[in-house]
């Protein structure tokens, strides 16, 4: 028979109790020890900050003319956070296709350039999907290509936007500024911007029209002419491009239509101007016909004495 184990043997070992007065040991981390008073202390929550998240989608109509596309190629470089799109056919339906457009791009703002009879340029600023949307005649357009200016700024650079004070004066100004501001303030922190102002985008109202300007900061880089911080009495500008004139027309309450907001009363449509033309080269023609008809009546009405000599030389051949 084996031998009987020992009482000791049988009973098992009871668990060690942990030591509470002994000192824990700091974690390690890559940045070093980290040490129990970091750890206990918990993080505020951070205040929401506003972020904007603002896309303009950028397209045109069929049938738009070399100069008109390049104008809107212009803009479409000068704005990093717009995004272009496909021609789009200029029907009464082009609303609720531009919508969908804007949706599926998701964008929030869009650039409609609608060209009509290869002459007119017509240009929507719209707020997708709830509006407003203006409606504006686009006049005076040189783009980057014909004008060749020597200045010249960073692609992608955040521009500074300036507006006359004439903005301040009626409602519709003001609305027309704040739909300006957000089309054409390019956000903070875009991926496709770049953290720098070296231009300046001018919007001014001069007889009831929208001018805008393209302008680059200059500023001296020769270390005895370096401009102090706020030194703007060095600082000159140079225009870049490309140049155009906004003639609004009507401002409606919803996307691409809805109530009219507001009308301009003194907008004359291209057709009417047109029209008024012809009609004055219609009146010239017809004052040259009327000296016609007059000459041959008073021809009718004093004809010329016979002349006695007219015969004298017929007799002698």
């Amino acid at each position: 028979m084996g031998k009987k184990r020992k009482h000791s043997e049988t009973e098992q070992a009871a668990p060690l109790k942990k030591d509470d007065s002994a000192p824990e040991r700091p974690k390690r981390t890559l940045l070093g020890w980290k040490e129990k008073a970091q750890d206990a202390e918990e993080p505020k929550p951070a205040a929401p900050e506003f972020r904007n998240k603002e896309k303009v989608l950028v397209t045109c109509s069929r049938r738009i003319s070399f100069r008109y596309r390049h104008l809107m190629l212009n803009i479409v470089s000068l704005l990093p956070h717009c995004k272009k799109d496909s021609k789009v056919e200029a029907k009464s339906s082009k609303g609720a296709t531009l919508n969908e457009l804007v949706e599926l791009k998701g964008s929030s703002s869009c650039l409609f350039f609608e060209c009509r009879k290869h002459k007119d340029l017509y240009l929507w600023m719209v707020k997708s999907p709830s509006g407003p949307s203006v409606k504006f005649l686009v006049n005076a357009v040189h783009t980057m290509e014909e004008l060749k200016l020597t200045g010249n700024h960073l692609k992608g650079s955040r521009p500074l936007l300036t507006f006359s004070s004439n903005f301040d004066k009626d409602v519709h100004w003001k609305l027309l500024k704040e739909m300006l501001t957000q089309v054409f303030g390019i956000p903070k922190e875009h991926r496709k911007s770049k953290p720098y102002h070296d231009h300046v985008f001018a919007f001014s109202i001069v007889d009831d029209h929208i001018w805008f300007r393209n302008y680059q900061i200059s500023v001296p880089h020769n270390e005895a002419e370096k401009v102090a911080r706020g030194g703007l009495d060095k600082m000159t500008l140079v225009e870049v491009g490309p140049r155009f004139c906004l003639n609004p027309i009507k401002i409606f309450g919803g996307s691409f239509g809805g109530p009219t907001l507001y009308e301009n009363p003194f907008y004359v449509s291209p057709n009417q101007i047109r029209a008024l033309e012809k009609r004055n080269k219609a009146g010239k023609f017809a004052k040259k016909i009327k000296a016609k008809t007059r000459k041959k009546m008073h021809e009718l009405s004093n004809p010329l004495e016979p002349d006695e000599f007219a015969d004298m030389w017929k007799d002698d051949e």
